[in-house]
């Protein structure tokens, strides 16, 4: 078109691409080819998943005492008890905290006044820390502005809770817990069995749950005044309570017998399974009877610790009797 020679960029100047240059060398045909996979995040030292594995390799040599023995399991380390009330029920009972954390600038009230004033008799510290700080420790904020840390909690061994109970002068009354997953069920259990005269609580090692600061919290401080054993073996530690002596009763809506047939006056353990898949199968070919609690209406089961609960009430009943 007339007059396009003179248009901006319509006249190629020399160097361009398409006139004499001078090559690269081979650069860019070399920054073009593949340079393998991405190392792995712990393969790159700056990353901080390389030092994560470096630590842990460290930490279980250290475990292993460097014999290739067993890794020793890591603590789990303190627990944190919230809100008002849970925080002076377990300075009532003397659960043994480390630290007492007030939130500065907070409205106290009594329960706030009374739990810095137990504090303070047992020589437990106290701090005064910011709303962020306690907002950390709990996962929904609902701390009250007070917080208890108690150590990691210390477990019987299940030969010795049958042994202490045995000695007691009454007829062993124990609670063992199956596939009970929930911390906030095995606080109830365990409030429940301490208040009807029980003796222990029995839960696995594995897959269920422990004594948290949720359990700690829903037991309302009963945790520090009744021994729970861990077994590692629960099908072989009840064996072992059958041969001392102790009845079996499973807890079923399906049971041979009813709560108002059976007699809980002699030494008993009851073995209560989840809401949801209830006894395992070994735990409940082991027990000497499956009781069922008798109901009204339509409620085809309870809550797990609320059946304990009634079924303790009723053996308390029978024992008083």
């Amino acid at each position: 078109m007339a007059g396009n020679s003179r248009r901006k960029g319509a006249i190629r100047k020399s160097g361009s691409k398409k006139g004499q240059t001078v090559g690269s060398g081979g650069q860019r045909r070399r920054g073009l080819e593949a340079r393998g996979a991405t190392p792995k995040a712990a393969d790159r030292s700056y990353h901080p998943a390389h030092k994560r594995a470096k630590a842990a390799a460290k930490s279980s040599a250290a475990g292993s005492g460097g014999r290739g023995g067993a890794r020793q399991r890591k603590d789990d380390g303190p627990e944190h008890v919230l809100g008002r009330n849970p925080v002076l029920e377990c300075l009532r009972a003397g659960v043994p905290a480390t630290a007492l954390y007030l939130v500065a600038n907070s409205e106290p009230d009594d329960r706030v006044a009374e739990a810095a004033q137990i504090a303070g008799d047992n020589g437990i510290a106290i701090l005064e820390v910011g709303k962020h700080e306690l907002d950390r420790m709990s996962a929904n904020g609902l701390h009250q502005g007070i917080a208890l840390q108690v150590p990691e909690y210390s477990y019987a061994h299940p030969d010795d809770l049958m042994r202490d109970a045995i000695d007691s002068g009454t007829p062993p009354l124990l609670v063992a817990l199956d596939n009970i997953t929930d911390p906030r069920n095995l606080g109830a259990v365990i409030r429940s069995v301490a208040a009807f005269g029980g003796h222990g609580v029995l839960i696995p090692q594995r897959r269920s749950a422990s004594v948290t600061a949720v359990a700690w919290r829903t037991s309302a401080g009963a945790a520090a005044r009744l021994p729970v054993a861990q077994a590692t073996n629960m099908t072989r530690t009840l064996k072992d309570w059958a041969a001392s002596g102790a009845q079996l009763v499973g807890l079923d809506a399906d049971g041979d017998v009813t709560l108002d047939d059976y007699d809980g006056t002699g030494p008993t353990v009851i073995v209560v399974g989840s809401e949801g898949k209830g006894l395992s199968r070994l735990v409940r070919e082991n027990c000497d009877s499956i009781l069922s609690i008798p109901m009204a209406g339509d409620v085809e089961s309870l809550n797990a610790s609320v059946a304990a609960g009634v079924v303790l009430a009723e053996f308390s009943r029978q024992r008083r009797a």
